[in-house]
């Protein structure tokens, strides 16, 4: 059985959230943690796979990929990222 395929259930949402927050900087734990808290409600199944794969790259890139600054590769390019560019989704706590 393929992630993509896999039930999205209670535990695997609370480990992709744990990895979505803990990146390594405020940066991206907001940017990847706000989108992940904004988005996965509504998420199938094959869209929960694609969060999985996207969080397994370095944050570097996927800043990068959502403020424009490097080319989405074709694997992360689409609706889902076409939201995560967006950036109206993160607010940071003063």
């Amino acid at each position: 059985m393929t992630n993509s395929a896999a039930e999205i259930t209670p535990e695997r949402l609370k480990r992709l959230q744990f990895r979505a927050w803990h990146r390594g900087t405020r940066e991206a734990d907001y940017m990847i943690g706000c989108y992940f808290d904004r988005f996965n409600a509504t998420w199938n199944a094959d869209q929960v796979a694609w969060f999985e794969a996207l969080i397994e790259e370095e944050d570097v890139d996927i800043m990068a990929w959502a403020l424009g600054t490097q080319s989405v590769p074709p694997e992360y390019a689409g609706a889902m990222m076409d939201v995560m560019r967006k950036l109206d989704y993160v607010e940071i706590p003063r």
